[in-house]
């Protein structure tokens, strides 16, 4: 039986060769909900996507979207589903047009004045409304990002899906037009899957997120629970610097910040470089069972040596 209200895969199973990319597969979404797919490179996350639109025959399991089930170009002339919008790293816009008709390409020209509204304000979440009346060919990679991201928003799809979104787009606008993407599409109820490699947009937007190895799920959970309590040092790693420190038999994931410079502990060690952050330093020390990374407000000499305790939530 479905459920009308999610996204349901079901053990799904594809391979581009005789080399299994996703293996059995599964997971479900509620509608409006923003999931996060992280993993290494090359683990499955944007053949997941184009699974999900329907670009790609399964070869085993189903998708469903609410009472429909996705399927790819053995079933529909054009691939794609049409009540979803994907969109790829490459863009594809068009590059003699202007960038304004590039984000009201699929809009009807019935209503002219409806159809500009909407065009500037989908220039406004991306912020490119200087840039409207510019051609494609003339923007940079970071703008012709965010004109592609205002186009798959144009027609306001139930589903939305994001291959690396922001790569392109330098730090000083990423922020606020994160803030702006995922503010719109929990004000639209617009479920959202994005595969990225940036913790930011884990931590801060997803309701949920989904570690893949090797062409596999081997975790979902709230992004909170699962930073922290990684199930092993590879999810810990996703997340940025960690430490892998053995206590009493036992293996704790322990992120830099939950270091801290004591008086006296059994964690000594030396300092080797320290590396400047802005609000903090990010030391790098050396133990006697390996490298160690901590953080601290201050820098240290190089060899000083230092003791360390951990702060591990229960």
């Amino acid at each position: 039986m479905l459920f009308c209200s999610m996204l349901k895969v079901e053990n799904i199973i594809f391979s581009y060769q005789s080399e299994t990319t996703l293996s059995k597969s599964s997971f479900t979404l509620d509608a409006g909900k923003s999931l996060a797919i992280i993993g290494e490179s090359g683990c499955g996350k944007s053949t997941l996507l184009k699974l999900i639109y329907g670009l790609y025959d399964v070869q085993e399991g189903q998708i469903f979207w609410k009472d429909l089930e996705v399927l790819g170009p053995k079933y529909h002339l054009i691939p794609g589903m049409e009540y979803m919008k994907y969109l790829a790293q490459d863009f594809d816009l068009m590059p003699f047009i202007t960038v304004a008709e590039n984000v009201g390409k699929y809009l009807s020209n019935i209503y002219p004045e409806a159809k500009k509204e909407r065009i500037t304000e989908l220039l406004e979440i991306v912020e490119m409304q200087e840039f409207a009346d510019v051609k494609a060919k003339y923007l940079s990679g970071g703008q012709m990002q965010r004109v592609a991201i205002a186009r798959v928003l144009a027609l306001e799809p139930e589903v939305l899906l994001l291959d690396e979104p922001f790569s392109h787009i330098d730090n000083f606008r990423k922020n606020s037009l994160r803030r702006k993407l995922f503010s719109y599409l929990k004000q639209k109820q617009i479920t959202c899957i994005v595969a990225t490699h940036d913790s930011t947009d884990v931590l801060s937007f997803a309701d949920e997120v989904l570690v893949m190895q090797q062409g596999t799920i081997i975790e979902k959970g709230t992004p909170k629970f699962i930073y922290e309590n990684p199930n092993n040092l590879y999810v810990a790693s996703l997340f940025g610097d960690v430490n892998a420190i053995e206590i009493k038999g036992k293996t704790h994931f322990v992120y830099p910040h939950q270091l801290k410079v004591v008086k006296n502990s059994d964690l000594k060690i030396a300092v080797t470089t320290c590396y400047f952050r802005g609000s903090h330093y990010l030391v790098e020390a050396q133990h006697e069972k390996g490298i160690l990374f901590f953080d601290s407000k201050t820098d240290f000499p190089t060899n000083e040596e230092l003791f360390l305790d951990i702060e591990i939530t229960p």
